[in-house]
């Protein structure tokens, strides 16, 4: 029978081999973590490689994602629809095994990582689910939401802020069943990092109100696996310091950086495989070894006794077993669009002029009670971002059966929590802060659209409307940041009814994340008929026509929809043909078929000017270089804001001069 060390070399053999060929990659990680993960994926971790969306699998990820064939080797050789020849093809084009592990690529990949500190904050996300769930639905006899995660981080993530945000989070919170492994190596690409990173790690999450076990021997199998069951009997999140050595069985490249990025070499290799006493080729596994890992028929029984427990669980608690199979499927409550879509129509007829932060607070208290699975929070500023609704219960450390989290001014660990915990599933997360802080999580927000997860982001104090606060706390170029991000969708709502239809489109959307963008002040309410309360839903739409073909288009989204109204009715009492298009969602609307696009905004009309309290050069892509924009170019002021709006530009009167010196030329 092959030994710890001859399985854990199996992972060795096979990351050296792969970057080689690829020329391609990281080796040190999975050579150095190789024995820490045999360990924890032969004797502890609960999957099933025929199904690996088990529900109630242990959740893996690697924060050091830079390694990835450390997971590409484990996933292969536990039996998941993962070949050699899909190892051979690791890092080129289509493959399923890219640079760093991708969620949707890789059967078994529970998140995309390689930003690091990020799959730690994503680790932290799958633990806050699984405690919540199991708050939520676990009943006395009857435990259907029970599993752990586990997180594999390296110096680089220790380094990056963010593991400061969710690791002081998730010892708050209690989180037991996370038990993260440090891979203590001393090295990072520019070399022993004794030289920029000198904090003792131990106390610093013995302060987070962790378990640390310390001075584990990273390549010692029993230490190792002492260490794990200590770890899973604390109520609190563990973290593992294994001592290892990078590029562990390289004779002459172990210990060093020459082995962090780079392949070995051909010459290493081979020296490397006498080090190991590796007597295989290339990609070559022997049958007694791939026997050994094959994780099959464990995971097939692990998964028939969570179904058998499911059944008894089903008997008792019906209602609440089909409300779980619903929620972890993605699916919302059946009568919900019929519910929102009656909402919606009460607020058109109700007419409010309001803040849209508040119009997004009413309709939460109305969709809230429709959607259990919600999952709300902000960081720190919920009197601001108004995400408390009526029904909101803070999820603690003692009762993590809520539906609310106050995560604290931690607006990155906020964001990058919340993609965990869409990852999980069972839950549709949505956090809130200051647009212009928006610009702490922006990595976490581009990694929601790359993974396609539903995620709201709920971004208030849109604009230089905010005010007194200054322009430290004036967003400008952030839309067009958030716009510029594929598969995101971003809505700035002009008046009540909009937020509320972007909110349904948020909840709706199962294929990527959106960013709801809100005013503190107060908006418009604007007339609709019930044809142009459905095109919200289309991104853009005319809110305002004459008759016939237009002269003049005005283009504007929130808070400047109102001043663009006013434009419209000086225009048409002159005479002059105008159309007011409302764009809430400009990817939203780039979407639809072209002749919708043409029916909103058509080609041969070139006269249009583009109202925004944002960054201008956005614009161009709708006016041309024909058309005029009131935007901002430069940062704002610190003074109410009615003083900067007209300070810069915002106003009835510089939008009919505009628009008339646009029509003359």
């Amino acid at each position: 029978m092959p030994s710890r060390r001859e399985r854990a070399n199996a992972i060795r053999a096979l990351s050296m081999d792969a970057v080689q060929k690829a020329n391609s990659g990281h080796p040190g990680a999975p050579m150095g973590m190789a024995d820490i993960a045999e360990v924890l994926w032969r004797d502890f971790l609960k999957h099933n490689p025929a199904n690996p969306s088990f529900a109630d699998r242990d959740r893996f990820v690697l924060s050091n994602g830079h390694g990835s064939m450390l997971i590409y080797s484990l996933l292969h050789l536990t039996g998941y629809d993962l070949s050699i020849d899909d190892l051979k093809g690791f890092r080129q084009l289509h493959s399923r095994t890219p640079g760093h592990p991708e969620f949707g690529y890789t059967p078994g990949v529970e998140t995309t990582t390689g930003p690091l500190g990020q799959g730690l904050a994503n680790a932290v996300g799958f633990a806050i689910a699984e405690k919540v769930l199991g708050a939520q639905f676990n009943r006395e006899g009857h435990k259907v939401v029970d599993h752990n995660t586990y997180v594999f981080l390296g110096d680089g993530c220790m380094m990056e802020g963010i593991s400061h945000e969710v690791a002081s989070l998730a010892g708050t919170l209690g989180l037991g069943k996370l038990i993260a492994f440090y891979d203590d190596n001393g090295i990072s690409i520019d070399g022993e990092v004794e030289g920029w990173f000198t904090d003792d790690t131990p106390k610093r999450f013995e302060a987070y109100n962790w378990q640390v076990i310390r001075n584990v021997n990273g390549h010692d199998a029993d230490e190792i696996k002492t260490a794990i069951e200590t770890a899973r009997k604390s109520e609190q999140p563990t973290l593992i310091c294994c001592k290892t050595i990078i590029g562990f069985g390289s004779p002459n490249k172990q210990g060093k950086e020459d082995c962090h990025g780079a392949p070995l070499g051909n010459d290493e290799i081979a020296l490397a495989r006498k080090e190991l006493n590796w007597n295989h080729g290339p990609f070559e596994i022997p049958a007694d070894i791939y026997a050994e890992w094959n994780a099959r028929e464990a995971g097939a029984k692990a998964e028939a006794e969570w179904n058998q427990r499911f059944d008894a669980y089903a008997a008792a608690f019906p209602e609440l077993a089909s409300e779980l199979k619903r929620r972890l499927n993605g699916d919302l409550p059946a009568d919900f669009a019929e519910k929102a879509a009656a909402y919606i129509a009460e607020v058109a007829a109700k007419g409010e002029t309001i803040a849209s932060r508040k119009a997004s607070q009413n309709t939460l208290n109305a969709f809230g009670p429709l959607l259990p699975e919600l999952l709300g929070g902000s960081a720190d500023l919920a009197g601001s971002n108004l995400t408390l609704w009526k029904g909101c219960k803070g999820v603690s450390a003692e009762d993590a059966n809520g539906n609310y989290m106050f995560y604290g001014v931690r607006e990155f660990g906020m964001t990058a929590i919340m993609n965990g915990v869409a990852l999980h599933g069972g839950l549709v997360p949505y956090g809130a802060t200051f647009l212009m802080f928006m610009e702490y999580a922006r990595n976490a927000v581009r990694m929601s659209a790359l993974m396609k997860q539903r995620v709201i982001h709920v971004y208030t104090h849109d604009s230089i409307g905010l005010g007194e606060d200054g322009p430290t706390h004036q967003p400008v170029e952030q839309l067009s940041s958030l716009r510029g991000t594929p598969n995101l969708d971003t809505w700035r709502p002009a008046d009540a009814v909009e937020s509320a239809v972007s909110w349904k489109h948020a909840l709706e959307r199962k294929d990527g994340p959106s960013a709801l963008v809100f005013s503190r002040q107060n908006l418009q309410h604007q007339d609709r008929d019930a044809q142009q309360i459905a095109d919200i839903a289309r991104g853009g739409y005319v809110l305002k026509d004459c008759a016939g073909e237009p002269e003049l288009i005005l283009i504007a989204t929130g808070s400047e929809v109102g001043l663009a109204v006013q434009a419209f009715d000086k225009l048409s009492e002159q005479g002059r043909k105008v159309r007011v298009v409302s764009m809430p969602s400009t990817s939203v609307f780039d979407a639809q078929d072209a002749a919708y696009k043409q029916s909103v905004l058509p080609v041969q009309v070139g006269a249009r000017i583009a109202i925004e309290a944002a960054h201008a050069d956005f614009w161009y892509k709708y006016v041309g270089l024909e058309g005029r924009i009131i935007g901002m170019t430069t940062y704002g002021e610190s003074a109410p804001a009615g003083a900067l709006f007209e300070e810069f530009g915002f106003t009835l009167e510089n939008i009919l001069g505009t628009a008339e010196e646009l029509l003359e030329d």
